[in-house]
């Protein structure tokens, strides 16, 4: 992997230009290449978060196809980050690079807005459903007097069970969105109960009770009124390392059969068609498309037997934190499941959402051979030499350590004397720490979780700089092998420097009732934000 050298020949796009692009159908991929937390703060409503820190990683996942219109952007603060990206991004092949002129400041100062967050599209998405379909929802209160008398009632956590078990409404069974209809005939089996969907704030609330609604499988359904958030801001307990996880069915199973056969005409009913293998591994190799596949299966199902060539994106999660998997606007998306429920009721969601959504039968044989992933497996790193915890502790003089790692996970606990930074930013935090030592040849160790990480921040640095450069691959629960000197730094570096972090986002489960309700009215403003062409991209 070559350092990086300035790109001489780069487009630029104006704001209007560009404005006038995403209201057209064909394809295109609008990328901020800041950090998370940097892009949180504002960035255009389609921008896809494709931080520079893991751009190499994350492209080929994003970015199907190297021929698609990419425009890069970033703050337009002067600095060279969308431009070292350009570069980055041509190296790998990708051949229609622009960048946006002037960033996020171009973008603002021709009278476009810039919205906060993260998974915007789809979080404004789920505030349209619930205004045009008229969702049906309880409150907080509600709900808590209902479960004290002891009514006949079953809740429904919607999200994966990594976060049902952080926290969860006391006695909700995790049943991710995409399970919902699959499973409800063994969780509600009498339609006399009432069944009340679940997360942590609105969106997953609200698409998992519209899709049971929309096939018309059970007569009463709610969404939780901003869920756990809601739950918590009306002093309720919450629940916390919760085990209860959906039942195991069969597709076999006689219910389903009717509920298949609604599912495949609420899927019909948007467009969503089905196609053979064939004509999948036709559409895998058009030059004039960008493609993904993804098996929405649970994690248990996929592990036991992954779908060749395919990415596992658990199909609630595609709904809810789209640009997480589709990096390209107004896409093709094939999607696949051994039921025949689960990937055309999540199809029906994508397509109203502006993308062609198809579905790969479950009996198409698909080969290894023939189907490749997604994402780039042979990603060449220059590996730096690893350092053992005794070769560390045996440096001798000034020695110059960088923590790759988040910034959460620094301030946490790091090595004593070492210093936080990011990929965009090490080789000026390494000439920094130079100069303050005195020492310009002292070696420079890197800390990240995994090799490749440091190897991708190596290549910003020069070439002498480079031969002597060591890495450490730990993470916090390994790094204390480094010696005892771990220092743990809970306001450093500072918020305003933890371009990774976006606070608002985050800070609301952890008892923090000021960012939970900041958080809650952020999702509720969204619509009021949207021009006419941005709302006009869904088709609720």
């Amino acid at each position: 992997m070559s350092l990086w050298q300035p790109n001489r020949a780069v487009d630029y796009i104006e704001a209007s230009t560009l404005k006038e692009e995403l209201a057209n159908a064909g394809e295109l991929a609008l990328l901020d290449v800041r950090e998370q937390g940097q892009y949180g703060e504002g960035h255009p409503f389609h921008a896809v978060n494709l931080a520079y820190s893991r751009l190499e990683f994350e492209a080929r996942r994003l970015l199907p196809n190297p021929a698609v219109q990419i425009v890069l952007l970033d703050d337009g603060s002067g600095d060279t980050l969308a431009l070292r990206a350009v570069s980055r991004l041509q190296a790998m092949g990708y051949v229609n690079v622009r960048v946006l002129k002037d960033g996020t400041q171009g973008w603002r100062a021709a009278g476009y807005t810039l919205f906060k967050g993260v998974y915007v599209p789809s979080k404004t998405f789920g505030e349209l459903v619930e205004i045009q379909c008229h969702t049906p929802r309880i409150s907080a209160k509600d709900l808590n007097a209902m479960m004290e008398r002891g009514d006949d009632i079953i809740v429904l956590d919607g999200r994966p069970r990594s976060e049902y078990a952080k926290m969860t409404i006391p006695g909700a069974v995790c049943c991710p969105n995409a399970e919902l209809a699959y499973r409800l005939h063994r969780l509600a089996p009498e339609t006399s109960t009432t069944v009340v969907v679940n997360c942590a704030g609105r969106t997953r609330s609200i698409i998992g009770a519209q899709s049971l609604i929309n096939l018309t499988i059970h007569p009463r359904v709610f969404a939780l009124e901003n869920g756990t958030q809601g739950w918590f801001l009306n002093d309720f307990p919450l629940e916390l390392n919760s085990d209860r996880l959906y039942p195991e069915v069969s597709a076999a199973d006689a219910p389903l059969a009717k509920v298949r056969q609604k599912a495949a005409d609420l899927a019909k009913a948007w467009g969503v068609k089905r196609i053979t293998a064939d004509q999948f591994r036709l559409w895998r190799v058009d030059p004039n498309r960008s493609t993904y596949f993804f098996d929405i299966r649970t994690p248990e199902e996929f592990a036991k037997n992954p779908t060749s060539g395919a990415l596992h994106a658990e199909g609630g999660q595609l709904v809810q934190a789209t640009d997480l998997y589709v990096g390209v606007l107004h896409a093709r998306i094939v999607l696949f499941d051994t039921d025949g429920i689960r990937a055309p009721l999540i199809g029906s969601w994508l397509a109203q959402m502006g993308y062609e959504t198809c579905l790969l039968a479950s009996e198409e044989a698909l080969s290894a051979h023939e189907i490749q992933p997604l994402h780039d497996d042979k990603l060449e790193t220059r590996l730096l030499p690893e350092l053992m915890p005794d070769e560390f502790c045996a440096l001798d003089g000034a020695v110059i350590t960088i923590d790759l790692r988040p910034s959460m996970a620094y301030r946490a606990g790091h090595i004593r004397g070492s210093v936080w930074s990011t990929r965009s930013r090490l080789r000026a935090c390494v000439d920094a720490q130079s100069a303050l030592l005195g020492q310009a040849s002292a070696p420079i160790v890197l800390v990240a979780s995994n090799p490749g990480i440091a190897s991708l921040a190596a290549s910003e640095l020069s070439a002498a700089q480079l031969q002597r450069s060591r890495c450490i691959i730990a993470d916090s629960a390994t790094l204390g092998r480094y010696g005892q000197n771990i220092d743990a730094t809970p306001d450093h570096p500072a918020n305003a420097d933890c371009l990774d972090y976006l606070f608002f986002v985050h800070d609301r489960h952890n008892g923090n009732k000021l960012a939970a309700t900041q958080y809650l009215q952020w999702e509720q403003n969204l619509v009021s934000q949207l021009d006419q062409q941005e709302r006009s991209s869904f088709k609720i």
